[in-house]
């Protein structure tokens, strides 16, 4: 039971770690996108970068690789771009391998625990050379237990390690939706 206790406790720490860095992570997408929309009429590319700079998120960070090439180009910006949302998806993943080990861990260790629990049920039985319930539901006990806990664990693990790929999906989703607006708009300011 203490490995599985562990595990729970790992999950759960690499859990509110990553609800707190995804919820971190989202911004308004339109409201974003109009804000540089306005700031490239009004001030330019330098304003541009500004607000890229001082808006937390991958959304921002992704524009802001774009604009610091818009000297270049606009095969410069694309490029920026693809790197600068390739860095991106990796924060946005990272520690989901973690995750993904308590979910597959956890249930394996409920299952050791359940070939012990056996094992000593067995043994009793060996040992008393007689076949009594008494004698074998210690054994089959700790069994189902830790199959029990085993199974929590990851099903708990599971469902937000689904919930925060459905997140990644999202963010991933509005960083390309956002870069083909911002490519289109460069190229039809010819800022790029």
């Amino acid at each position: 039971m203490w490995p599985i206790l562990f595990c729970l406790i790992i999950g759960l720490m690499f859990t509110f770690e990553r609800f707190w860095t995804l919820s971190r992570a989202s911004i308004n997408t339109r409201k974003f996108n109009q804000k540089i929309r306005d700031s490239l009429a009004e001030g330019g590319v330098g304003k541009a970068i500004d607000l890229c700079a001082n808006t937390r998120g991958p959304i921002a960070n992704v524009l802001h690789a774009g604009l610091l090439r818009t000297g270049r180009g606009i095969e410069h910006v694309e490029k920026a771009i693809m790197t600068a949302g390739t860095i991106e998806m990796a924060f946005l993943e990272r520690n989901l391998v973690w995750l993904a080990t308590v979910i597959s861990i956890a249930p394996m260790l409920g299952f050791l625990g359940t070939v012990s629990g056996m094992i000593n049920a067995f043994d009793a039985i060996a040992k008393a050379n007689d076949i009594s319930p008494a004698l074998v539901a210690s054994g089959i006990a700790e069994a189902l237990l830790t199959t029990l806990f085993g199974l929590v664990v990851a099903i708990i693990i599971q469902f937000f390690h689904n919930f925060f790929v459905s997140r990644i999906d999202k963010l991933v989703s509005d960083m390309e939706e956002s870069t083909q607006d911002f490519v289109d708009v460069l190229v039809e300011k010819n800022v790029a």
